[in-house]
């Protein structure tokens, strides 16, 4: 089994109205990883999407919609972090001068395995303790 963890933008995109060609690209992404069983997220992303969808995007979706969401999303596996997993991210981001959130990210992806983290936000192709960061939109 291959592990593949997405971070919460890309989740954003694919249920973002307003997503533009975006959409499509991580709509399929999802249904991929969703099929295959070989998606993880984390906590922080159930968070962040169901805040992001509900007030930060063009056309926010209405509470109990965002609430489906993450409600389905919590089908995937999700890694729930432990106070080691926030000490580590706090070095990892000092080690790569990422914001703490996307050392999160990365802490995640990396406790789970994951051989690819998808997001958008960090540098495709860079490679953080043998996790590739692969943006879905290039």
């Amino acid at each position: 089994m291959s592990v593949e963890f997405s971070d919460s933008n890309v989740i954003v995109y694919a249920y973002d109205i307003a997503g533009g060609d975006r959409r499509g690209k991580a709509m399929e992404l999802l249904e991929r990883l969703s099929d295959s069983n070989d998606g993880d997220l984390s906590i922080q992303v159930l968070q962040e999407v169901y805040v992001t969808l509900t007030r930060k995007v063009a056309r926010p979706l209405a509470a109990p919609r965002a609430r489906e969401v993450v409600q389905d999303l919590a089908l995937w596996r999700v890694f729930r972090p432990s106070p080691d997993d926030v000490l580590a991210a706090m070095d990892l981001s000092a080690q790569w001068r990422l914001s703490f959130w996307d050392a999160m990210i990365v802490t995640a992806a990396r406790q789970v395995g994951a051989a690819i983290l998808w997001s958008e936000d960090l540098n495709d192709g860079q490679v953080y303790d043998g996790v590739v960061v692969r943006n879905p939109f290039r």
